[in-house]
């Protein structure tokens, strides 16, 4: 099996990739600086010639506060780009994983949002990703919509990563603690989004590690696993303004991966640790 990963220098593209790799499949990742997915007849050109069996769709402008003012900028990456390889997907008969995003939904209540709740994101983010939701169920023919929150790994800047830089000069933090939702380790979403994307079980669903937490308890675990005696205050969204308006609840059910015999994700908690020995043995690695 073909299968073409956008987006593979980002934290989760590059375990995509990783994982295929691992598994026998044969990956083709590839970034921006390969391929301008907002150019039409580039990416026509590019799919054509490739002729993947299928494309998991990892790309996009993820910069949530800069987006509320590089609006076009957004779109043309978030929704555009989309279009252009779900029309291609369908063209060269591919397959299509759309990544998205628990901000497309307004974050209200407490209850977990299903896969099936009418979204009603609160930012221009969570707009264009909506946006190329529904792009790609208007244009696709095979596809799978996977909405991912809170996600860390490897490749890239990530909460983990800025906590325990901080750490390194703090003792005292404030962290929002009523923003409530579900950390996850991109590779172990990796390894469910191949999973997923080798089958025809087409449609939307929610994927994370399991288990719920708050910015301040998720920072809280951190540094507890990592050994920093640092402490953590929990301050409200109010106390913290930001650019973008975040969604308070970004808690999401995992229905649709149980009904479909999927493999729910470890908890949190356990992510948080491996991810950690992961770090430790990449900071231990001799230089080549």
């Amino acid at each position: 099996m073909k299968i073409l990963v956008t987006g593979a220098t980002g934290q989760l593209g590059y375990d995509v990739v990783r994982h295929g790799m691992k598994r026998g499949l044969q990956m083709v990742g590839i970034g921006s600086r390969d391929l301008d997915l907002t150019k039409e007849a580039e990416v026509s050109t590019y799919i054509r010639e490739l002729n993947p069996d299928a494309i998991v769709h990892c790309a996009a402008y993820t910069a949530v506060d800069r987006a509320e003012d590089e609006k076009e900028q957004c779109w043309s990456v978030n929704v555009d780009a989309t279009k252009y390889l779900a029309q291609l997907a369908k063209e060269v008969n591919a397959k299509l994983l759309y990544t998205s995003t628990d901000y497309v939904f307004d974050g209200l209540g407490e209850a977990p949002f299903m896969e099936s709740d009418q979204p009603s994101p609160i930012g221009y983010y969570g707009i264009t990703k909506y946006e190329g939701e529904e792009a790609v169920k208007r244009l696709a023919d095979d596809w799978f919509i996977v909405r991912v929150s809170w996600v860390f790994g490897s490749n890239g800047s990530n909460f983990v990563k800025t906590m325990l830089r901080l750490a390194e000069t703090r003792t005292e933090l404030n962290v929002v603690g009523d923003q409530v939702g579900s950390p996850t380790y991109t590779a172990d979403l990796a390894r469910l989004l191949i999973d997923i994307v080798q089958t025809d079980k087409y449609g939307v669903y929610h994927a994370s590690n399991e288990g719920f937490c708050s910015w301040a308890e998720f920072a809280q675990d951190i540094f507890r696993q990592a050994d920093k005696d640092v402490t953590v205050n929990a301050i409200s969204t109010e106390d913290y303004p930001t650019r973008a308006v975040r969604p308070k609840n970004s808690r999401m059910s995992k229905q649709n991966l149980v009904r479909n015999g999927f493999h729910l994700l470890p908890a949190w908690q356990d992510a948080v640790k491996r991810y950690l020995s992961e770090m430790d043995r990449e900071d231990t690695k001799p230089m080549q």
